[in-house]
This record gives C-alpha cells, structure tokens and sequence, in this order.
C-alpha cells in the first residue's frame, strides 16, 4: 500500500512538530503548511534530522490558511488522505486583548482550509481542540458528554470550529472528523532536539518553569495558592507531547472506520497534578531550585481540571504513556541543550 499523505496545519508549532515526526517515523507522507507566526522553520529542519531517512517524505510550505489560492494550489499538487490541523493562535491573554485577531485567524483559516478540502474531495480531517471547551466544570473528571462552554475568545474559537465540523459532517455525511480535546501540553522529545518555544512571555506553566531554570527568569509566579486543592494550587492534567502526538496517528487510524462521523475524544492521562507538584518534580528533575512568588488567582482560572480518557483508551486504543517524571526529565533536556529555544544566542532564527 502506497504511504499515505497527510497535510499538516501548523506543524511547525510545539505539538504540531512532535506529530510530524511521529508520522514520518510512522511511514506517513507529511505536508506541512505553517506561516510562522509562532513557530520557527529550525523546528522541522530538527524533525528532518530526528527522522533521518524518512525526511524525504516531508514538504513544507509557508503560507497562511487564510490565503487561498495558495493552499488551492498545494491541494491541486498533492492528493491528501487526511489533513491534521493544529494552525491558529493560542494565547489565552492575547485573546481577550485582541479577539478579532483570534476569530480572524483561526475561524477564518478553518472556513478557507475546509472549503479547500471539500473542492478537493478530501473529507478526512483530525482538529487540534482544547479541554477549554470545558469552560470551569462543575465536577471531575471532564468527560467527552460535558456542557461546553469557553471562557475567552481562544477557548470560543475551539469551540466555535468544533460547531462548525458537526455541521459540517450533518450537511455531508462524506466527512469523517475527530476532534481531539487536549488538556495540558508539557514535555519535549527524548532527544532534546524539538520542544516548545513560545514567543515573549510564556501563557503556561511549565516553558515558564524552564526559563526560570535556564536563568532567563528570576522566578515563577504562582497565580492562587486558596483553592481547595491538596496544597492549595490549581490542579491540571498535564500530558506529555509525544503522547500527544501518538493520539493524533491513533486518530487518523480511526478515521478509516466506516462508523465514525464527527467524534470527539480527550487526550489527557486522567490524573491532576497540581502547579506546586509539578514544580518539585521539574526540581528534581533538573537539580535547579525554582525560586516561588505567590500571587492572587487569574480571573477565568478554573480550580481543577483532568480528563476522563476512557473513550480514548477503548475506541482510539490509545493511552498516554508517560508520567510527570518523564515529562520533566524531557522538558529539562530540551531547555538545557536549547536555553533560548529555537534562536541562537544572537537572536537570529
């Protein structure tokens, strides 16, 4: 059987490369459209090095999901299996400041990439969605069948996109969609070779607790330490990056069952871990002390969140593998050997 292709959105990013790479190791043909807004070309230039010879069966082009008549043409090069699509915006704060730029950039890019697809008789599609479609739950642990509801207008447009593929699959039974909720994304390859690089300040815990350890920060801030929680942080369900990656193959597999429609499935391990914990594990991890400042709680930070993975686990036959301890000793590796990310010391990418 000829290597299937899969175009892939925003694979340039934190989880987006981790995928690629999983997919060429996986026999897979990966397309990769990324406009670099928050990503860097180093990242799959490192994915075609960790890949070694299955990198012949990568292509990138950098071209924004919004621009048409170029992703017309690459779809008229190339006939796609699947599309993969992690593209879009993800800064919580920058959202509320800017939610025209978040509707703009991701509704808009979603509309024009599933236009494209549908003119191009490729109806297969794995979205990157979020446990922000969860909104603060009133109980845990979040199953696939909870309310939705979002906080801010990046939560909205996962949320938004989520409506429109299940309209979508209802007007045309043709399209087979997963919607893949993640909930908290830490970690790095094995290697140390890929990782996250945010730009500015870091949104998340843990690329925030990596500058802090490589001295690029002079301490963590600890938003709320109140909350009826074991030692009174908010509790997350971290999930390490390449099991992430390993539930999106997992999903394209299950894309080739007759019965799936427009599904959703968690990924997550199941288990909270709360900021405090999290901490002493990256300590340990990385022999760094991660200097502490505690400060009020963020308006819209909800006290605990963690997934149910039972339907992933059964109808997706995929379970995450790692736990806190590798996520760290991952994180660590990538932030020792590449303290400032992607860039060399001089700024130049």
């Amino acid at each position: 059987m000829a290597a299937q292709s899969i175009l892939v959105t925003g694979g340039a990013g934190y989880i987006g490369s981790h995928t690629v790479l999983q997919l060429l190791s996986g026999g897979y043909k990966a397309v990769v459209v990324d406009n670099l807004d928050n990503a860097s070309a180093v990242a799959l230039d490192r994915v075609k090095e960790l890949a070694a010879d299955a990198a012949k069966n990568l292509v990138f082009h950098r071209v924004d999901l919004r621009d048409k008549p170029a992703l017309e043409k690459i779809f008229a090069q190339t006939k796609f299996d699947a599309v993969i699509h992690f593209a879009g915006l993800k800064a919580v704060g920058e959202s509320v400041q800017k939610p025209l730029l978040y509707f703009n950039n991701n509704l808009t890019g979603t509309i024009t990439l599933l236009e494209v697809m549908a003119a191009h008789g490729c109806k297969n599609l794995v979205f990157s969605s979020s446990a922000t479609v969860y909104g603060w739950p009133k109980e845990v642990p979040c199953t696939e069948e909870f309310p939705l509801s979002a906080a801010n207008p990046y939560g909205r447009t996962k949320l938004f996109i989520e409506e429109i593929c299940r309209d979508v699959h209802r007007a045309d039974s043709e399209w087979k969609i997963i919607l893949l909720r993640y909930f908290n994304p830490v970690g790095a390859h094995p290697s140390g070779h890929i990782g996250e690089d945010p730009r500015g300040i870091p949104n998340n815990l843990m690329p925030y607790v990596q500058q802090v350890a490589v001295g690029r920060r002079p301490h963590l801030t600890v938003f709320g330490n109140d909350y009826k929680t074991k030692d009174g942080t908010g509790v997350r369900d971290y999930i390490h990056v390449v099991d992430l990656a390993d539930g999106h193959i997992a999903a394209l597999r299950k894309l080739s069952d007759p019965k799936i429609g427009c599904e959703v499935y968690n990924l997550g391990t199941g288990k909270g871990t709360s900021v405090l914990e999290m901490v002493t594990a990256f300590e340990k991890a990385s022999g760094k002390k991660i200097p502490l400042v505690m400060a009020g709680r963020r308006p819209g930070d909800a006290e605990i969140v963690y997934a149910s993975t039972e339907k992933a686990e059964k109808e997706l036959n995929w379970k995450a593998k790692f736990g806190i301890e590798e996520m760290c000793r991952d994180q660590w590796n990538w932030a020792s050997k590449n303290p400032y990310g992607y860039e060399s010391q001089d700024g130049a990418k």
